[in-house]
């Protein structure tokens, strides 16, 4: 198995010589060398409301056109370019709510069942835990405060530390302590057999399985900032060999950063608010998320069911609707940047 972490280390983007000149954006991550450059560009993103009425919307945004990719993204990955979804007023999210198209908020929803789904517009719903971003100025990111941890309801560990919620790393990592005191608590409490180090695996604590057996993993409970509890629904990642099964604790150790990536999102919609500066999560499956917070649409237009690709720009006639979520229907590009 690849070790693929697209985590980002630095960029650099809107680098406009002149007002006639192409804007290039440069990013670069930890894995494997691994980086893409190329031009930024306007298109058109199709979009389609997500009520009973599904009306379409047409929208202006600004992504990264890739020319020259390294390391992993030419080991299948195979990425376009790059699509903005962070803090910065470059992004996607932002720019919809400055054209006055909903809230500058959005929600990232990853299913056990592999179905995914992302809602622009979307500020959660009353009832969902929050915790406040903890941004650095110099490198604004999904920054959150974890200030405890609970491992199968009994080792628990006060230690408070920062960790970036980045939906482009399929595995979580850790950097000490809190590494070592989820690892060795996850396997004090695992009654399976270790399976034993492979260079091909990246993951240190795994685990033998039969093919009927169901793993005895503990619960893994994230306390953050504020108090509210995270708790992490499908930690293992389950492997098939000729020779049989096994599973490991999907975490991965690192050096001076933390992140919280897709394995540790399972089972969640999270929000990203950029107007209240928090981050929302809720279970969900996915599928019945019709329950977020958003308003009815006021427009005399009727657009089509079915939103169809368009060459011309938007037209000044489109639906404008506040506080509203939008499904995306079509992606420009086949990667996505939380940062």
């Amino acid at each position: 198995m690849q070790q693929h972490l697209l985590i980002l280390l630095s960029s650099s983007s809107n680098q406009c010589l002149s007002a006639n000149s192409d804007c290039a954006y440069s990013y670069a991550y930890v894995s494997n060398d691994t980086s893409t450059s190329g031009i930024l560009v306007e298109d058109v993103l199709h979009l389609i409301t997500d009520d009973d009425q599904s009306k379409a919307v047409d929208a202006l945004v600004t992504f990264g056109c890739g020319k020259n990719e390294t390391g992993t993204f030419l080991e299948g990955a195979a990425p376009n370019g790059l699509i903005g979804l962070g803090l910065n007023n470059i992004s996607v999210p932002s720019t919809l709510a400055r054209n006055g198209l909903g809230p500058n908020s959005f929600s990232m929803c990853f299913g056990s069942n592999v179905i995914g789904r992302i809602n622009f517009g979307d500020n959660g719903t009353s009832d969902q835990k929050e915790t406040p971003f903890t941004v650095e100025p110099s490198f604004p990111t999904y920054n959150i405060t974890i200030t405890q941890i609970n491992i199968g309801g009994v080792n628990v560990s006060q230690v408070e530390f920062n960790a970036i919620f980045d939906s482009g790393t399929s595995f979580t990592l850790l950097s000490d302590p809190a590494y070592t005191f989820i690892s060795e608590s996850f396997n004090s409490h695992v009654t399976e057999k270790r399976y034993p180090s492979d260079s091909q695996i990246p993951f240190e604590y795994c685990y033998y399985l039969s093919a009927k057996q169901i793993p005895s993993t503990p619960t893994v409970n994230l306390t953050m900032k504020g108090g509210d509890q995270y708790f992490v629904t499908d930690p293992i990642v389950l492997f098939s060999t000729q020779a049989g099964y096994f599973y490991c604790l999907g975490l991965l150790k690192s050096e001076g950063i933390n992140i919280i990536g897709q394995n540790f999102m399972t089972g969640y919609r999270i929000v990203f608010n950029h107007d209240k500066m928090v981050l929302g999560w809720k279970a969900s499956n996915c599928y019945n998320d019709s329950n977020s917070q958003t308003s009815p649409t006021n427009s005399s237009q009727s657009p089509a069911l079915a939103v169809n690709p368009k060459s011309t720009a938007p037209s000044s006639h489109s639906p404008k609707m506040k506080a509203f979520t939008y499904a995306l229907v079509m992606l420009l590009v086949s990667f996505f940047a939380i940062v």
